[in-house]
């Protein structure tokens, strides 16, 4: 077994390499928010009972597909070869990806939002309650959305190195951190319900940065992360003033 494995840890004695390791760990770990938004705010759509459960599974299966993906890179590098031109681009297999990705977290995050806002709707109901009463239904959608970004990231991976041994090490340690980031965050989350329509927001400029990725416009992740960043302070800010009234007002009885 060590035999078959020692070819791809050829790097261990290449200081330029471990640099490479930690920054493609970092890349990942940061990649999977996106992912780990998603997941908190479907898991907790679930029975209280079955969303540890769920988180578990859906990551788990995650990360076996990542690895596949992996022992398949150099069919994932094709992907990015054009398959046809339209409006003056070229589509290849990716951003057709991408796109499909992006419309499904437009989607996904429009229902709830709408959900959120008019939760008389009835029809919505229904359909929240048929997603409440599957895990099933929650760990596909978590494989599905999962799919679309690890096509992107591993693309990017290829990008920062050769060392196949470095892509696995960095997958499963970005995996293993969403896994034990998952309950905690989605935990937060549901604790505080003004964090959900603040997360689905995030969804829907995902979902849009994904589209525009998809028609050739690339907006830079740090753009994305920054405008996540400064919003999550705001809203830190008002959970800060609205805890703070709270005290006072219990203080003042």
């Amino acid at each position: 077994m060590i035999e078959f494995l020692a070819p791809y840890f050829t790097f261990v004695n290449d200081p330029t390499a471990w640099i490479a390791l930690l920054t493609l760990i970092a890349l990942e770990v940061v990649l999977g928010i996106d992912n780990l938004i998603f997941i908190s705010i479907l898991t907790n759509k679930l029975p209280e009972h079955q969303r540890a459960k769920a988180r578990r599974l859906g990551i788990s299966a995650a990360l076996v597909m990542r690895l596949v993906l992996l022992a398949t890179i150099s069919f994932i590098v094709a992907l990015t070869a054009p398959v046809f031109t339209a409006f003056g681009h070229g589509f290849s297999w990716r951003d057709l990806i991408l796109i499909a990705g992006g419309l499904f977290l437009v989607w996904k995050a429009t229902k709830e939002i709408h959900h959120s806002v008019d939760p008389e709707d009835h029809k919505d109901e229904i359909v929240s309650r048929t997603l409440q009463l599957s895990m099933g239904a929650a760990i596909f959608q978590i494989l599905l959305l999962d799919l679309v970004f690890s096509i992107d990231s591993i693309i990017t991976a290829v990008g920062m190195t050769d060392e196949i041994g470095i892509m696995y090490i960095a997958v499963i340690v970005a995996v293993s951190v969403m896994m034990l980031a998952a309950t905690p965050l989605a935990n937060f989350i549901e604790k505080n319900p003004t964090i959900v329509m603040l997360a689905l927001g995030f969804l829907l400029m995902i979902g849009m940065t994904l589209i525009a990725d998809g028609f050739g416009y690339h907006v830079p992740k740090g753009y994305i992360y920054a405008a996540m960043g400064f919003s999550a302070l705001v809203e830190g800010l008002n959970m800060l003033q609205r805890n703070r009234r709270k005290q006072h007002r219990a203080d003042s009885h």
